[in-house]
């Protein structure tokens, strides 16, 4: 029996993808979730076997010891895809342990809890020469000065533990025009129990933001990649990819190759540039270390990284390959791009034929596939019961 694919976070269409960009190729894939609620991507016609268990915040070593049990039950070593941000830290917390039942590309216990938090990769990035927003720590001498010196109003609080502070606010961070509005976010984040920093806002439209995304081998070297352009993102300007195309960046590259080559780092990853609209230089904003929401697009336009993953992991890499040409194809999650189409109208960041214009564009959809509908039926019960929710709790 060859070695199954163990897929984490089945409520979320990179999962969808995952199991698709495995399925095609014949691999036994595996879905697990604390619970069957919303968890469309199991649905897919490429779901082998769906599991429950135990939660993974309220009892992660019980969640942990699941996971071994059922590794310990195979013939081979699964593979370990965990596709969302909550899972990485899980497993990197525990990943001397768990790295003798499955095959995960990191290797260093720990670098995926660095890179996740801004904090420490801003440090990481800076000793490699790498730009990062300007950035205060709440706990600086003459604080408020150096934001008024230094980071200037708009600016934005930042988190520095991401999946945390997005599940209690259910946003990406806080941005604030005045001391007033600085201080109330602030006191938020500290009733919260969150830590954050105080960042510039780089200037440029959400078109100014880029990705570079790779695989690097069991050499930490880069194998396999791309770059991409985003055109619209949900919540609009600090969101995520909801529209996005394959566009060829090689600056991005060479940033790119040399910064995680240089911190030893293996398995896909996906650096978020912006690129700063006075002076066009590309400031490293933040890294992906799961695969990333525009999965399905980079799988279209020839770069299918889960499976890249599990075949280097199973000791069959495939040979190295890139994408240096524009294609054009593009990424397109409807439901949220139809909420960034609204508030972008509502600002006036964008004009409505400006938006019709965009969207004449080879795609790759989130959820929607032709030879895959099920999910996509599931995932559309699952809106129409939030709206339905929604609507009857006014």
């Amino acid at each position: 029996m060859n070695h199954k694919a163990v897929i984490l976070g089945n409520n979320y269409y990179i999962a969808l993808s995952v199991m698709r960009g495995l399925g095609v190729h014949g691999i036994h894939t595996v879905a697990i979730d604390y619970s069957d609620d919303d968890t469309y991507a199991a649905k897919s016609k490429y779901c082998n076997e769906q599991l429950i268990a135990p939660h993974y915040k309220d009892e992660p070593e019980a969640f942990i010891q699941f996971l071994i049990d059922y590794a310990k039950k195979q013939d081979k070593k699964p593979v370990l895809m965990p596709c969302h941000d909550s899972y990485v830290e899980l497993i990197d917390q525990y990943l001397d342990q768990i790295r003798k039942y499955y095959l995960i590309p990191q290797t260093e216990q720990g670098l995926y809890t660095k890179t996740l938090d801004k904090e420490k990769l801003h440090e990481l990035a800076t000793e490699h020469g790498v730009l990062v927003p300007e950035t205060v720590h709440t706990n600086e001498e003459d604080f408020y000065e150096k934001i008024d010196q230094k980071i200037k109003y708009p600016c934005i609080v930042k988190p520095t533990d991401s999946p945390s502070f997005v599940s209690t606010f259910r946003q990406k961070n806080f941005k604030v025009y005045s001391r007033e509005e600085l201080d109330e976010a602030l006191q938020k984040a500290e009733d919260a129990d969150l830590e954050v920093i105080v960042q510039r806002i780089i200037p440029g439209f959400d078109d100014h933001m880029h990705t570079f995304d790779c695989y690097l081998n069991q050499d930490a070297k880069v194998t396999h990649w791309t770059t991409a352009q985003k055109l619209r993102q949900y919540p609009i300007n600090f969101g995520a990819s909801v529209y996005t195309h394959q566009l060829h960046f090689p600056e991005l590259y060479e940033i790119g190759k040399k910064f995680l080559e240089g911190i030893g780092f293996k398995g896909f990853v996906e650096i978020e540039f912006k690129k700063d609209a006075d002076t066009g230089d590309f400031y490293l904003i933040e890294l992906n270390v799961r695969f990333t929401n525009f999965d399905a697009l980079l799988t279209k336009v020839g770069l299918n990284f889960p499976y890249i993953t599990y075949c280097e992991l199973i000791g069959d890499p495939l040979p190295p390959m890139s994408i240096k040409e524009d294609t054009g194809i593009t990424f397109w999650y409807a439901y949220e791009d139809l909420l960034a189409i609204r508030d972008y109208l509502k600002t006036k960041q964008l004009t409505l034929l400006q938006i019709i214009r965009s969207f004449f564009k080879k795609k790759a959809y989130a959820v929607w596939d032709w030879k895959d509908p099920k999910p996509a039926f599931s995932y559309a019960g699952m809106i129409g019961r939030k709206v339905i929710k929604r609507v009857t709790n006014r």
